[in-house]
């Protein structure tokens, strides 16, 4: 890649595979509860079980989620002229946004445009983390270009709604 080229990285929510076990799980968000309530970091053990999650092995059949933003993904890179296009998550799922933009770093790209599927007003994923999220990783790498390609114009989401709605 060249040194000025652009790409963009499609943010998804992230889903639990469903074969992963509910213990894995269940601890995870126990410990993540626990987190959120004290203002502490991350404990060893939680990050351990964010990073399993995360890693766990997935299908189309034990990840739907997953496999639907990926379809979604091999739709769009066509239409963005030529920039490259990568997935990442919010949570539960891998890469990261953190990893995503280390490994489009590591490739050269200057210029990243971030864009959520979250497309409403009023979620904290979008409008809070993962601003925070890019807000750090620009302290990180500044030599980035790091944009954000939000709020979601909801005229335009309202007319894709409607011309969507025409099918039916």
């Amino acid at each position: 890649m060249s040194k000025n080229q652009k790409a963009v990285i499609l943010v998804g929510h992230g889903g639990l595979p469903k074969d992963c076990p509910r213990e894995m799980i269940q601890q995870f968000k126990q410990l993540e509860r626990e987190r959120k309530i004290s203002g502490k970091p991350a404990s060893p053990r939680e990050r351990d079980l964010e990073k399993s999650i995360r890693e766990w092995p997935r299908t189309p059949e034990t990840d739907p989620y997953k496999a639907g933003l990926e379809q979604l993904a091999e739709r769009l890179e066509p239409l963005l002229e030529g920039a490259p296009l990568v997935l990442a998550y919010n949570e539960f799922c891998a890469p990261t946004v953190e990893d995503a933009v280390a490994d489009l770093a590591t490739r050269g790209v200057s210029r990243i445009t971030v864009v959520p599927t979250m497309l409403t007003p009023g979620g904290s994923h979008s409008e809070i983390e993962i601003p925070e999220i890019l807000d750090d990783l620009r302290a990180r790498h500044p030599a980035l270009e790091i944009r954000y390609a939000w709020p979601t114009d909801l005229g335009l989401l309202a007319g894709m709604l409607a011309d969507h709605l025409k099918k039916f």
